[in-house]
């Protein structure tokens, strides 16, 4: 069975790129892919194996990054995950865009059972740092939304909507932490007294809270070829679109404005030719490569 391992750690590193060279001959050696981002600040990845694969690459990311925690998961037959396995440096793991974040002074990390604690407080102000494509399929109820297409948003949505005199306790989440590792530390700095945030994420509370008590609604997506999980973690129901990237329910599937790698009832646009000839031919192609047994290089979401 091959699986998903994902992980992430802000440490400062002093040369990205002879690690990037020793990690792509590592993880080409043994079959893995996925994507693996270095910046000064750290490593954010995700990669899908076979567990012995992916238990040798933990020992290449240990030697680097000691103490770096992984959340494993399981992969259905039939999906690939990813279609290659790239390292890449960027200038941030996770791209708030203000420049350097000290995110050692961050939020207070809250297991699940205080989580629930914080949700059920009416003097806490909940925050879905993740994305409004995200959200649409799950969240926690009550949660607020900033209504986000990508996190650099964030910090505007902050200024515009939220005051530390107003909202001075605050607790937020998002899929596995990384962002609000910076979003916790950037609230702080801005003056905010509490700032919480849900330790390793919605994925870590799914795992480890017990069905009864699990407050979660709906999915979680997944920057993966399995697009969303359920409550046990296992793959989801949604589908994704290729043109704008947002997750489809069965209904949105059937939708005339549905057509596959091109459009979806979120981004359907008839008076744009160009770019719907170029994404008909896009999936042509792809589905050229399927017949051949290959996999088309700009093959789909989750790359």
């Amino acid at each position: 069975m091959r699986r998903v391992l994902t992980f992430y750690k802000f440490q400062q590193l002093a040369d990205p790129e002879t690690l990037q060279a020793t990690l792509l001959r590592a993880g080409h050696g043994l079959d893995i892919k996925g994507t693996i981002l270095l910046a000064a600040e750290g490593i954010n990845g995700t990669l899908v194996g076979s567990e012995a694969a992916l238990r040798d690459m933990q020992q290449h990311l240990d030697g680097t990054f000691p103490d770096l925690p992984y959340k494993w998961s399981d992969l259905d037959e039939g999906n690939p995950g990813f279609y290659r396995f790239k390292v890449k440096i960027k200038p941030e793991i996770v791209t708030l865009g203000v420049g350097v974040i000290n995110t050692e002074q961050g939020g207070e990390h809250v297991d699940p059972s205080r989580w629930n604690e914080l949700l059920d407080d009416p003097e806490v102000l909940v925050i879905d740092t993740r994305n409004t494509y995200e959200i649409d399929i799950g969240t926690f109820p009550s949660a607020i939304s900033p209504a986000t297409t990508n996190f650099r948003e964030f910090p505007g949505w902050v200024e515009s909507a939220l005051d530390p005199a107003e909202h001075p306790r605050v607790a937020m989440f998002c899929t596995g932490g990384i962002r609000c590792e910076k979003a916790s530390a950037y609230l702080l700095a801005q003056g905010f007294d509490e700032v919480y945030q849900l330790d390793g994420g919605v994925l870590s509370y799914l795992e480890h809270v017990a069905s009864d008590e699990n407050r979660w609604q709906g999915e979680c997506f997944v920057f993966d070829q399995r697009v969303s999980v359920n409550a046990e973690l296992q793959e989801g129901v949604y589908q994704q679109c290729f043109a704008c990237r947002h997750p489809l329910s069965q209904a949105e599937l059937d939708s005339p404005q549905f057509e596959q790698g091109v459009s979806c009832p979120h981004c359907f646009d008839p008076a744009d030719e160009d770019r719907l000839t170029a994404l008909r031919e896009r999936q042509r192609q792809v589905e050229l490569a399927a017949a051949r047994g290959t996999s088309h290089v700009g093959a789909t979401q989750g790359e």
